[in-house]
Parts: C-alpha cells; structure tokens; sequence
C-alpha cells in the first residue's frame, strides 16, 4: 500500500502526536520514514529588530538558531524512531513555507503518504483545519493523513 513515509513536524505537541501515530503506521507497515521540519524565510522584521539590539549580522544569526532548533527537532524524532525499531531519515527544509515545504520534501524523498498534524505552532489559523494542512490537503499529489 505504502512504501515510504513523510512524517511532517515543527516540534509542537501537537505535532508530535502526528509524529507517533505515523511511527505506527510505519512500524506496522515495516516502511521507512522520512521526517521534515520546515524553516520559513527570515522575516525582515525580525532581522531589523535583530539588527536594532546590535546584531552585526542578523542573517546569520537567524540561519544558526532556525539549524539548530531544527536539529532538536529532528533529533526527537529520530529518537522515537529508534525507540520502535523504524528506519528513519530527516530532512530539514530551509526558506520555504512549511506546506511547500513538506509537499517538495514528499516529492524529493520518494514519499506516498504525508502525516502531519492538523494544527501547528500558530495555533488555530482556520477554525477546522490549520492553514498549512488545509494547504498540503490542497496542492499535494500525496495522500494526505491529518492527526488531530
């Protein structure tokens, strides 16, 4: 039925119940998974603000802490994956809206499922279904599977 998995995240707890019941599946399944996190353009807003406190180089600075917050986690999810004996990769998707992201990434890595939450950090963009769910049901060739 599926052959390989795209478990999307952004570290929410939300998220991380998209991140268990896809490990799940996979496990039941005997797939691999491959897990993305996405990273949005840096906003010139925040940069100026950056730069007003005395960053020297803001851009860097974003790039730095938007690596490593999705280094902790991609780690996390690597853990899980270890801790249910699935085989898992991880792909961090820079400067892109998160449901570009996660539809290139599905693409790219050979993916026939999408797993995500239906909300994320941002809470309740929309009053049924978060908006870059709503965005990856939308444009996505893959099928879509929507925790809640």
């Amino acid at each position: 039925m599926y052959n390989r998995i795209l478990i999307a995240t952004d570290g929410s707890q939300l998220a991380g119940k998209a991140v268990d019941h896809g490990m799940a599946l996979a496990k039941r399944l005997d797939i691999p998974v491959t897990a993305v996190t996405v990273t949005e353009p840096w906003s010139v807003l925040e940069l100026g603000r950056m730069a007003r406190q005395g960053n020297q180089n803001p851009i860097v600075q974003f790039e730095e802490l938007a690596a490593a917050a999705a280094t902790g986690i991609l780690d996390k999810v690597k853990q899980v994956a270890h801790s249910q004996g699935v085989t898992c990769d991880v792909v961090h998707v820079q400067d892109q809206h998160p449901a570009e992201g996660i539809i290139a990434a599905a693409k790219t890595r050979g993916c026939d499922l999408i797993v995500m939450a239906s909300h994320g950090r941002r809470g309740f963009d929309r009053v049924l279904l978060g908006s870059q769910a709503n965005e990856v049901l939308t444009h996505s060739k893959v099928p879509a599977l929507i925790v809640r």
